[in-house]
């Protein structure tokens, strides 16, 4: 036996048993005659006391172990003399009277403590030793914690689990697939699974009724923080429901995890609010509700009043941040620079303070009076103290885009972005359609399998464009965490969705033909959700980025630098393959 308890577990009601421990060596301390050793394992930290003057040996021993060593010891549980209230542990030490080196180790690149000084980079090189850190582990107690508690929900409401495969056909719709070449089948290839869409359909038409499945998918696009080319879905699907069912169940999901994981009471329906609202207030279907600023129209207030920027303008609109008239020119030269980041796009801000007595100081007042900037300032509901910031472009859409992230910078810099508040909420009457400049057609929105409202159906015919679809997104603090839709389950409406996407009936068929084929065999109505596994521990530990609650993540590049993937193949693999690799400059 390696251990009779682990690093964590000992308290000072065990003080006199003999023990026996191991771990790794988080840091040594020598004081005079003394040595202390702080032994770390999964569950905790315990100190270790060497004495010279007991046993000189041993403790010559324990000064020559460097950090990260994996040593066994035996010892006697004593009370400590100088407490650390900081650790469950810190009541007691162990008197160690026998020591082990179980393996030594190199000095780590980093230290393996919550505030380590290794980067981003030379940590994931190294995220075996990341791993080590408590910060780090945490985040994957609270995803293996989320998991268990994802399970007990779906069974205690009739979902069973099925596992579906990761090596499929090719879908062109949608993101990139990664592709998988077949030895046995020469010049053909595999896909994995950016979804297991087509499949949970299926298992509807199979009488399932209720399918649900911790999914690995998979999707070759450009990365972001909430973003990795493998990621876990929380993938469910169900039968006999309207898209109401589908909200209710997985928003009593919701409530349950905050609850379970976070001891946070969610009482309230979460709010509703139409795709085309969400664009208008807030230039994002993901809009952040834990603070408000909600866009302001001006066009009939600012335009015709000689400013060309505005005149010229097809859309002007701006947010108001309450209390922020002290922001200094500097600070709002600033936020300018930060709107005209390529990335961002816009050309200019114009800015209006409302001071003391109400009035309003703007950066364009020269072509504006004071009765325009009142009738401004009580469009935005403006107080004294507030400051009003505009911006305006030839493209409404786009403009609202870079408002909205104007508006996040603003919710940043006023610190109203707490990571411990949540706001909650559903985006549905999503478009059916959007238009592709580069394909120069219609695609699907969220994919052509979604249900359009059904009110809606006669405009498939004379003007697909102003469709909606039955699909909804649920958003946390600005984050989109899961979406879904009532899913077509008519061949004959699949088929009319495929002609809409530019489709032929040929490739319609060799593509997706087993599905339309299903629906006549009597495919029940159906619906169902996906939720990000990584969104939703990422936002439940309060991080930035998803990769710290994966245990071995991509970088921006797509590249897991300790694995040092993806690599070449060698020319017997390629020939095997029936490859050849022709890289284009």
């Amino acid at each position: 036996m390696y251990r009779t308890h682990t690093c964590g577990e000992l308290r000072i009601s065990d003080t006199g048993k003999q023990v026996t421990l191991a771990g790794w060596v988080q840091r040594s301390r020598k004081m005079g005659g003394m040595t202390f050793i702080d032994l770390r394992d999964r569950y905790g930290i315990t100190q270790l006391v060497f004495n010279e003057e007991v046993n000189a040996p041993l403790c010559e021993q324990a000064n020559r172990l460097g950090r990260e060593y994996v040593i066994q010891v035996t010892g006697q549980v004593n009370e400590r003399f100088s407490k650390n209230a900081h650790i469950p542990t810190g009541d007691i030490e162990i008197i160690v009277n026998e020591l082990n080196v179980l393996n030594a180790a190199l000095t780590p690149p980093f230290t393996i403590e919550d505030n380590t000084d290794g980067g981003d980079d030379i940590r994931m090189k190294f995220r075996y030793l990341d791993l080590r850190r408590n910060a780090v582990r945490r985040n994957l107690e609270l995803r293996h914690k989320m998991t268990i508690e994802v399970r007990k929900y779906l069974d205690s409401k009739g979902f069973i689990e099925v596992e579906t495969p990761l090596l499929i056909g090719s879908t062109p719709e949608g993101a990139r697939d990664f592709v998988v070449p077949s030895r046995m089948n020469p010049g053909q290839f595999y896909a994995l699974p950016q979804s297991p869409q087509t499949l949970k359909q299926l298992l509807m038409v199979s009488g399932f009724d209720r399918y649900f499945q911790i999914a690995k998918c998979f999707r070759d696009e450009d990365l972001r923080a909430d973003r990795q080319p493998e990621f876990t879905q929380i993938d469910c699907e169900m039968s006999f429901v309207k898209q109401d069912d589908v909200i209710e169940l997985f928003e009593g999901m919701a409530k349950y995890l905050f609850k379970e994981l976070r001891g946070v009471e969610l009482t309230e329906p979460f709010m509703r609010m139409p795709w085309a609202d969400a664009m208008k207030y807030y230039g994002s279907d993901k809009p952040d509700l834990r603070f408000g600023m909600k866009f302001v129209e001006l066009m009939d207030i600012m335009q015709g009043h000689g400013f060309s920027v505005f005149d010229n303008a097809a859309y002007i609109g701006g947010i108001c941040a309450t209390g922020a008239a002290h922001y200094t020119r500097k600070q709002l030269d600033a936020l300018t620079d930060f709107v005209k980041r390529p990335q961002i796009g816009a050309k200019g801000l114009v800015y209006a303070r409302v001071e003391a007595d109400g009035n309003v100081k703007s950066s364009v007042d020269k072509f504006y009076t004071q009765e325009v900037l009142q009738q401004m300032k009580a469009a935005f509901q403006a107080q004294p103290g507030d400051l009003i910031l505009i911006l305006s472009g030839d493209d409404a859409m786009k403009t609202r885009k870079q408002l909205s992230e104007l508006r996040l910078e603003m919710g940043n810099q006023l610190g109203l972005r707490d990571k411990d508040k949540f706001a909650l909420l559903w985006v549905v009457d999503f478009p059916m359609f959007e238009w592709s400049e580069e394909e120069g057609r219609l695609m699907a929105m969220h994919h052509p399998f979604t249900h359009p409202k059904e009110e809606d159906i006669p405009l498939l015919d004379t003007d697909p464009a102003a469709v909606r679809a039955d699909a909804y997104d649920m958003v946390c603090n600005g984050i989109e965490v899961g979406g879904g839709s009532i899913r077509i389950h008519d061949a004959q409406l699949q088929a009319k969705m495929f002609e809409i996407l530019g489709f032929t009936p040929e490739k319609a068929q060799e593509q997706f033909g087993f599905l339309m084929n299903a629906f006549k065999y009597g495919a029940p109505p159906h619906g169902g959700l996906a939720y990000g596994l990584d969104r939703w521990v990422s936002i439940f530990a309060g991080l930035d980025s998803i990769r710290d609650c994966i245990a071995f993540p991509k970088n921006n590049s797509g590249r897991d630098v300790m694995l040092d993937a993806p690599g070449y193949l060698d020319q017997k693999q390629l020939d095997e393959l029936n490859l050849v690799v022709d890289i284009k400059e």
